[in-house]
């Protein structure tokens, strides 16, 4: 039976174990939740939405894409202002304006509207993401616990982004697609009281007393938004057309600029002086990888399974159960990588089962959903263990006051990894297979060559994100707690 815990005073502001601290770790997790589920849970609806709301394709890709956009461009800029402002202050913020916009789907009748919302929830999900992946590392003193929470956030975010299609799918047997994004509301509100509850407010030692690095910030969103668009627009529209070149030749000049300005700045929004420890470089290099893996096969798996096969979209979203479930209860593999090995070997074991994973899926292709599967639960493991070790590690080298921009600077190397993967994926398969899947039932050919195009890109993949983990991970130490300041 669970009980409540002992709310921390000023001098012990932190929980001794997981139990303890149900109530704060619970709301973080839900936090984390909704804003991951809601990269994902529209996708399934788009359909539905373009009848219901008469817009076009380029009108139902902003939908995702204006969420993607402003939630990828402004991380940095929330994690930042988190370790001015207060990290419990910034996260309670985002949930009340994110359950406030969920509900504002009520009154949504064009896909114009529709694509304003989503931008403004991209917004308020920036304010919670890098705050709560913060807060749980700060919930504990002891190291073992601050590496069982991170993964927990880890499995529950990335659960959640899995579980999005799934989910949709599925309420979109019983209800309007409207109820996809207003369900929000009541989940932002529990999540608000349990951090209202159960999170200390944060005391002026352990915030930065530096001023908000506005132009900065607006430098940051520049370069990532423009840098995300550029790889978005290229599967979409094509690399050498107007479109795409302009937000390349626009995010290349934002990023010199951006790093111009914060080498100079007295208080830069990211000091680029925490580039100079190893394992900072070395994590977000690695987190990188991982979201490049766990994006191109998401990515790769959905055109495999409702074209390829001609699944209906819930089947689809029924075979992803092995990444799911292997994420949930994948944790004893990883602790005992960490505990027997510390974290540059478990990361460089994890690493190797993330080609290992990827090779298989390059093999399974032709072999059947049983060959996919082991594959995805090898991908997977060797997933959760380097990001939970990169993320603790990055997370745990930077000082303690600029926390919040470690697990801003976490997540958006996770956003920019993501978009790569996907654009990767697209790209090959565009250059390989066809420009245009079509719907409906297959030939023999054209499956045959879809298979042929997805042995190369996994193999490709393979490469690519076994030297970007293996790099990572070589600049990890032995720790095997979540101290990663080299002695």
């Amino acid at each position: 039976m669970l009980t409540a815990p002992t709310a921390p005073d000023a001098r012990a502001r932190t929980y001794q174990s997981l139990r303890a601290a149900w109530i704060p770790l619970a709301a973080l997790c839900l936090a984390f939740f909704v804003e991951m589920v809601d990269n994902t849970l529209l996708s399934i609806a788009l359909p539905t939405i373009g009848r219901d709301l008469r817009s076009g394709t380029t009108a139902l890709q902003w939908v995702t894409g204006a969420y993607s956009l402003t939630f990828g461009g402004l991380l940095l800029t929330a994690g930042s202002a988190a370790d001015r402002l207060g990290r419990r202050r910034v996260l309670l913020t985002g949930l009340a304006a994110f359950g406030a916009i969920s509900l504002c789907v009520v009154v949504v009748s064009t896909a114009g509207q529709l694509i304003v919302l989503r931008a403004a929830l991209g917004v308020a999900a920036a304010a919670m993401a890098p705050i709560t992946n913060s807060l749980v590392f700060r919930l504990f003193d002891d190291d073992a616990m601050r590496m069982r929470a991170m993964t927990l956030m880890i499995v529950v975010g990335m659960t959640g982004f899995i579980l999005g299609p799934l989910l949709g799918g599925t309420a979109l047997a019983h209800f309007r697609w409207e109820w996809l994004l207003a369900v929000n509301a009541p989940i932002a509100l529990l999540a608000w009281i349990g951090v209202r509850l159960g999170v200390p407010a944060d005391r002026p030692d352990d915030l930065t007393g530096d001023a908000l690095d506005v132009p900065g910030a607006v430098l940051s969103i520049a370069t990532i938004g423009l840098g995300c668009w550029s790889l978005t627009s290229g599967v979409d529209h094509g690399w050498t057309s107007p479109i795409t070149l302009g937000s390349i030749v626009g995010a290349v000049p934002a990023l010199v600029a951006f790093v111009r300005h914060e080498r100079r700045s007295d208080s830069p929004m990211l000091d680029l002086g925490l580039f100079e420890n190893g394992i900072v470089r070395g994590a977000t290099l690695a987190q990188v990888g991982t979201s490049i893996a766990m994006a191109g096969v998401m990515f790769g798996l959905i055109l495999h399974f409702q074209y390829a096969y001609g699944w209906s979209p819930m089947r689809a979203g029924l075979a992803n159960l092995p990444l799911i479930l292997t994420m949930i209860f994948g944790t004893p593999v990883s602790e005992h990588l960490v505990e027997r090995f510390g974290h540059r070997i478990a990361c460089l074991v994890g690493a190797a089962l993330l080609v290992v994973g990827l090779a298989g899926m390059a093999w399974g292709v032709e072999h059947g959903y049983l060959a996919i599967a082991a594959s995805m639960v090898v991908l997977t493991v060797g997933l959760r263990t380097v990001m939970t070790i990169c993320a603790v590690g990055l997370v745990g080298a930077v000082p303690e006051n600029r926390t919040s921009i470690g697990a801003a600077l976490n997540d958006t190397a996770q956003e920019v990894g993501t978009s790569i993967g996907t654009a990767v994926v697209g790209t090959l398969i565009a250059a390989l297979v066809t420009a245009r899947l079509p719907a409906g039932t297959w030939s023999d050919a054209l499956t045959a060559s879809f298979f042929h195009g997805e042995r190369i890109i996994y193999a490709v993949m393979a490469v690519i994100v076994g030297v970007l983990a293996t790099t990572g991970a070589l600049t990890l130490t032995d720790s095997r707690s979540t101290d990663e300041h080299p002695a």
